[in-house]
């Protein structure tokens, strides 16, 4: 019973960090449990300090209750702060100044390209799937889906290094120079960005390479 309790709460966190803001009612039909079962374990995380609620009037009946992660919570998830330490990062921009922390970056950028080339390889669609399997080994929480004008969305629903980009944007830009590079298209566009703009998850837009004849 412990393990399944433990289990579902981690499920209500990965559920809030996937989706944004969830109802007690709306967690209760995606774990297939009642909704008095979900809001024992909302109390229970909201105790914790990793959940909070907010109230949405209706034109009719009580307020609608939608919870979401706190930052404590939110943190609970893979971060990568141990390889990529903001206060080096700042003492290192103190001591030599800012481009020194865009050559760290792009560094970091050419050693990953070398890492994962040899597997992201064959047609766009299996080299996506190839670094879906990558972002998702390093906690980025990765979900990806063909649509109907046959280009790819592809969603970050976690950042591990969401702090330090957000003091250093290099480290977006970088990320989406080696998708391109990977994926074999310069047509990898940004919609949204946790670090940069405070979205909710960072989505790419990727479309085949179009070649013009003249």
């Amino acid at each position: 019973m412990g393990d399944q309790t433990a289990s579902t709460r981690q499920t209500v966190l990965t559920l809030l960090k996937r989706w944004h803001e969830l109802t007690t009612a709306e967690l209760a039909a995606k774990l297939n449990i009642t909704e008095m079962a979900v809001r024992r374990h909302l109390k229970g995380l909201e105790e914790e300090g990793l959940l909070t609620s907010r109230a949405i009037k209706q034109n009719m009946g009580r307020p609608v209750h939608k919870y979401y992660l706190t930052d404590q919570g939110r943190e609970s998830f893979p971060r990568n702060y141990s390889q990529l330490s903001l206060g080096f990062l700042d003492d290192l921009r103190a001591l030599y100044g800012a481009e020194s922390v865009n050559q760290l970056f792009e560094k970091r950028h050419d050693r990953l390209q070398q890492t994962y080339k040899t597997r992201v390889n064959g047609s766009l669609k299996e080299r996506i799937e190839a670094l879906a399997t990558i972002q998702n080994e390093q906690g980025y929480m990765v979900e990806w889906h063909e649509k109907k004008d046959g280009s790819y969305q592809f969603v970050e629903y976690n950042c591990p290094i969401a702090q330090v980009a957000r003091s250093y944007p290099v480290a977006c830009s970088c990320e989406k120079r080696l998708f391109q590079e990977l994926l074999g298209t310069k047509q990898v566009e940004r919609n949204a960005c946790m670090a940069e703009n405070g979205d909710a998850h960072c989505v790419y837009t990727i479309h085949k390479e179009t070649h013009h004849t003249k």
